[in-house]
């Protein structure tokens, strides 16, 4: 079996990357038995700048992206689809802001000092709150109720969240991956060398790292 290490730089509030950690998910389970993945997350904000308070969600795609309002609904749509088809689901009722994911992004950096599992539990319960659920996942309370979904202790959570813990780690890892290239998300890295983009589908996942695990034997 062969091991890779992976490393998933994304950010919470970001559609295509919820999409792009179920198909990875599902071409990992497709190699299983071939190769043995560790999987990290790494902070990616796509709004470092947003407030405490949020954004209207149409305002700030607008603003952004300078779409109308329909062109965000059939992309929206596509996008629930596409989450459909990987057992994602994504609600529009009730998500009506985009929040700043800074602190969510310090607790993913505590889960991943516990265990590469512990991390991806955390990640996907913050997924879930914000896309699932429409949650606002700047509230430390809703923050909390991921952590215990994942099975980590809430009050070094709630101490985390009182403090500026892990920030600099945070923000050094996100002017890590900026330096080096990393304006889009999300991004997969395997193995510190081969970069995958996007929200791909499983079978792309499948190929590229089946691809990079028989040249790694061969090395």
């Amino acid at each position: 079996m062969t091991r890779l290490k992976i490393d998933f730089v994304s950010d919470v509030a970001c559609p295509w990357c919820a999409v792009g950690l179920a198909s990875l998910e599902q071409a990992l389970r497709q190699l299983d038995g071939e190769v043995d993945a560790e999987l990290h997350f790494q902070p990616f904000e796509l709004n470092p700048q947003m407030g405490a308070e949020g954004q209207d969600i149409t305002e700030h795609l607008t603003q952004k992206y300078g779409s109308t309002a329909e062109q965000q609904a059939a992309n929206w749509e596509s996008i629930r689809r596409r989450g459909a088809e990987l057992g994602f689901e994504f609600r529009k009722q009730g998500r009506g802001r985009v929040w700043n994911t800074f602190d969510a992004h310090r607790l993913l950096h505590w889960a991943g000092q516990q265990s590469p599992q512990a991390q991806r539990a955390l990640k996907k319960a913050l997924l879930r709150a914000y896309f699932t659920d429409a949650r606002n996942v700047s509230d430390p309370q809703v923050l909390l109720e991921a952590v215990r979904a994942a099975g980590l202790d809430p009050e070094q959570a709630r101490a985390i969240l009182s403090s500026d813990s892990f920030a600099r780690e945070v923000r050094e890892q996100e002017g890590f991956y900026t330096q080096n290239g990393i304006h889009a998300v999300p991004s997969v890295i395997v193995n510190d060398r081969h970069l995958i983009q996007g929200g791909q589908p499983p079978e792309v996942f499948e190929q590229a790292l089946r691809q990079i695990a028989a040249q790694q034997q061969v090395g």
